[in-house]
This record gives structure tokens, sequence and C-alpha cells, in this order.
């Protein structure tokens, strides 16, 4: 069966152009709640691929291995589409749209701003805002950071910053998710993959968290009124989200803040790997204290230890 045959109809208005969004990070820093947010608030048009890897693709010239990712992921929607009923089964017809509209855009293999640009608005009524929430983004360097803030009249950026062990742990977490294992295996493998992070030998992990490296590069490339550097902590309130709502200029909705998205299973670290932790992340701690000195209680407790 043709997954095209059941997409959903396509009506475009026009209207004025949208404010453009680039959450860019940091990875584990509650990026998927904004995305979850933003995808159910009236005023955004969401596409239903979270993070495109659109630029960093261009950076790096991946496209066979990012069509390779998402045609991998089409087969997993053509299984669900063949038992899918109600609401899954036009979610998953919606996404399935959506991820071979997206490997058209990919096949190109070359940078095509006004394609990308109608993939976003693709299906777009009224709705004032879209946005493209790939944390890795925040890696990229300063002259692609200025091209992508350039691509419209209005480009915005947040950069969203958690308790720099909490992220640490839960990206942790997520690897470990993500190898299949379960019970003392699971506990194993996150054990293993954090020394391997304190002994310098997971510096990509490091990368993500690198505080103060994204935000010299996102402060060289954007103009202060289109970047908004925030703690996941201050986001996750009502006068936080009020504040991200009024950067973003929609109106800010209900929100449930206790409602956490893809967390990973519950485990601790032990006492040495925090004190070790805490070591080895100080530099970020005492950046963020020097340049944002109303940082969240969470953050102090450790910034504590850690001078200690």
């Amino acid at each position: 069966m043709c997954c095209r045959a059941m997409t959903r109809p396509r009506v475009d208005r026009v209207t004025k152009a949208p404010t453009i969004l680039f959450c860019v990070g940091a990875t584990k820093a509650g990026t998927s709640w904004l995305y979850d947010y933003l995808a159910h608030h009236p005023g955004c048009h969401m596409r239903s691929i979270k993070e495109l890897h659109y630029f960093d693709t261009l950076e790096t010239g991946a496209f066979r291995q990012q069509l390779a990712v998402h045609r991998r992921f089409a087969a997993r929607l053509r299984q669900r589409l063949l038992t899918a009923t109600g609401d899954g089964l036009r979610r998953a017809t919606d996404k399935m749209q959506d991820v071979l509209e997206w490997q058209e855009v990919l096949q190109e293999k070359a940078e095509n701003a006004p394609r990308y640009l109608s993939y976003l608005t693709q299906g777009r009524s009224d709705e004032a805002l879209v946005a493209d929430i790939t944390p890795s983004y925040a890696l990229l360097p300063v002259a692609r950071l200025r091209a992508m803030a350039a691509l419209s009249p209005d480009t915005r950026f947040i950069y969203l910053m958690r308790d720099p062990i909490a992220r640490l742990w839960s990206h942790v977490r997520m690897l470990g998710r993500r190898a299949g294992v379960a019970g003392e295996a699971f506990a194993k493998s996150c054990s293993d993959t954090l020394e391997q992070v304190l002994n310098g030998a997971q510096s990509s992990m490091t990368e993500r968290g690198d505080y103060a490296g994204a935000l010299a590069r996102l402060n060289a490339a954007i103009a202060p009124g289109k970047l908004l550097v925030m703690f996941m902590e201050e986001m996750l309130t009502p006068n936080g989200l009020a504040r991200l709502c009024a950067f973003l200029g929609i109106d800010c909705q209900p929100a449930n803040f206790d409602q956490p998205v893809h967390v990973g299973p519950a485990l601790a670290m032990t006492l040495d790997q925090t004190q070790r932790a805490r070591a080895l992340l100080h530099p970020q701690y005492d950046y963020i204290a020097r340049h944002y000195p109303d940082i969240p209680e969470n953050w102090r407790r450790n910034m504590g230890e850690a001078a200690k």
C-alpha cells in the first residue's frame, strides 16, 4: 500500500511570514518538553519531526547517514500503520508524510534554504511561529549560526541550560536506554559510560554540556534581542514559561510542568561519581555563576560542593 495515498491535505494560506525559532540545546535540558508544548500551542506550526539536523548535516556533509536514519524511521512507521487505529493512525500517517517530505529535502544533498523553509512552513495557516528544535545546533560554528540568524526577518534562538551534573547523568541514562538493556545491565551500562566521560574518553558528551563554549558562539553570532538563554528549571515554572512565550511573541498557554518528556529509567549516581562529576564540571558552574547570577537553587547546592 502506498503511504502517500493516506496523506493529509495541505492547505496553505497567504499570511504574514512567521517567526522562525531555533532551539539549539542543550541536550537533555528540556528541549523535548518545549517541543511538546509548542506542538500543542495554537499559535505554533510544528512538523512532527522534532530534530531535523539540517544545519549540522550541511556542515558535515552526512546526508547519506541522515537519509538512512529517516528510511529506518519510515520502515518502523509502515509497520505501525498496519495495526494503528483512531488517533494513533492519524498521528502515524501525519508523521509518515513529514518523514517522506523531509527525505525529499535531504535527497538534494546540498544547501537549499528556500526548500528548508518551505518544509518548515508547509501546511501552516496563520500560526505565528514555526520551529526547528535540534540541540546539536549549539555545536555549530559562528559562521553557520550567523547564516541561520539571517534566514528570515524574524529569526529567534533559545538556549536552555540544566544543572550540569543532572544534565550529564540524564544524557548517560538516555544512552543506556537506547542500548536496550534493563536492570543490572542498564546500571552497568550507565556506570561504564559515565566512567568514560569522567576519564575524558567521551568528549562528545561533555561538549553537549559546554555552556561556556556554546554561549560564546551564540553571543558572537546572534543579536542580543534575538537570543533567549534560560535555565530549564526556570522554564518549568509559570513565570518562566510566561517569559519564554513573551520572547516568542505567542500567548502563554497552560502547561503541565509535572509531565516530563523522554525521561530515562530511575538510577542514582554513587557518591564517588557525583564528587568526580562536580570536579569535572566545576568550570561550567563557575562560568554560569559569573554571567548569570540568578541561578536555580539546585545549581547553587552543586556549585557549593564543587568549590570545596
